[in-house]
């Protein structure tokens, strides 16, 4: 990623760090609280309140990395602050989601993992190092969409100003999704239809199990599809599973890699969030563009278990389970067909937060559903990390 420019000098080109001291990155003007001794390295942000964390006018740039801490970590939190970032002065903003799911935490479930794009190396903390360019302005901006009081936010954001860009530079955005639940036979929407030339980054995606139907029975043969220029029934690329899409195969667990991960796989409550960012293989569209990912379960065909927990649960709730095929399943006869899985529709609870390139510092996409849509459910556990940064003493 770093195509041998360490050793280069870049003329014209100046750095910055925009903070709480100093949001719009001026010259000379970082901790000067206290007489420079750690007067203001955090601010509280209160129910309904908005902060900008940085911002630049007339001039271009780079956003380099961005790293963010804050005292409640939960899902009311991380799915009720709204980040949004804007370029160019657009009133649009290019980027309006939640703050967990930017950072690659879904469904408010902190956790330790490292990729390529986003870290978080002990639980405890957010950053990125997504490149975002702007050509003549900037501005990052939160707003606190939950009734919780956070009262510590810690964060700086690295960037570089006077940066020269070409034409085919293009701008950063991102889009949040959730589907609780999903509908039978309709494919989730990763990213829906967007018009222009860009670049998809890939998703960060989270999915809670409709225990209530399918116990804890296989839930991820949905293939990935990416629907490229006018692209209508059928996709130019799809692939063969949700583990498969995202670079592990034969079922999936805990694990995190440069480009595709799962950091939380909670096997008790069936709930796990998973990343897949396509760096090395890059998906570009020339007019628009559509991703999408289905909604079906397997059970081995002698899994006789389950069959029992499907047939029982589903009488119970008055549901018709119903074949890739649309035929209705008769959990009390399944034909063994050569061994071959069973393979049914599903409806599941799945969000995501997708991260793409755009000819334009605009897009046509829906706004940010309501805080009370993004936040229903969910429920307040640890992803992978022994405590939250709450119950430390620091923070009590």
């Amino acid at each position: 990623m770093l195509e041998n420019k360490l050793f280069k000098f870049e003329e014209g080109v100046v750095s910055r760090w925009a903070s709480y001291e100093n949001p719009d990155g001026a010259k000379g003007a970082g901790g000067t609280v206290r007489n420079g001794r750690k007067g203001a390295p955090w601010f509280t942000l209160n129910p309904g309140e908005s902060r900008v964390l940085a911002h630049a006018e007339n001039t271009s740039g780079i956003i380099r990395r961005m790293w963010i801490t804050i005292s409640d970590q939960t899902p009311e939190t991380l799915r009720g602050i709204k980040l949004e970032m804007f370029w160019d002065n657009s009133e649009k903003p290019a980027v309006s989601v939640p703050f967990g799911d930017f950072f690659c935490v879904g469904l408010g479930k902190v956790a330790t993992f490292k990729n390529a794009l986003f870290s978080n190396p002990e639980g405890r903390n957010f950053s990125t190092y997504i490149p975002m360019p702007f050509k003549t302005g900037m501005k990052i901006l939160v707003t606190n969409e939950s009734s919780v009081t956070i009262k510590h936010f810690y964060y700086d954001i690295d960037y570089t100003l006077g940066d020269k860009f070409t034409e085919d530079t293009l701008y950063f955005h991102a889009f949040f999704n959730r589907e609780n639940p999903t509908h039978m036979k309709k494919d989730f929407e990763l990213l829906p239809y967007i018009e222009g030339k860009g670049r998809f980054l890939g998703t960060n995606m989270g999915v809670r199990c409709n225990k209530k139907l399918y116990s804890d029975t296989w839930w991820g043969e949905g293939e990935f599809k990416a629907y490229i220029d006018g692209d209508t029934d059928y996709p130019t690329i799809c692939g063969t599973g949700v583990e498969d899409y995202i670079g592990t195969a034969w079922g999936q667990d805990y694990y995190y890699d440069l480009y595709c991960g799962c950091p939380v796989y909670d096997k008790e409550n069936m709930e796990l969030c998973c990343y897949r960012f396509h760096i090395p293989d890059p998906i570009y569209f020339n007019s628009n563009f559509k991703a999408t990912i289905q909604q079906i379960g397997g059970v081995d065909r002698d899994d006789y278990f389950h069959h029992a927990q499907l047939l029982y649960k589903n009488k119970i709730a008055n549901n018709q389970v119903i074949s890739v095929d649309g035929d209705p399943i008769d959990f009390a006869d399944i034909p063994m067909l050569n061994g071959i899985p069973l393979l049914f529709e599903r409806e599941d609870d799945w969000s995501c937060c997708t991260y793409f390139y755009l000819d334009k510092h605009e897009n046509n996409l829906p706004e940010l559903m309501d805080v009370s849509e993004r936040t229903k459910d969910l429920v307040a556990r640890p992803g992978f990390m022994g405590k939250y940064p709450q119950d430390m003493p620091l923070f009590r």
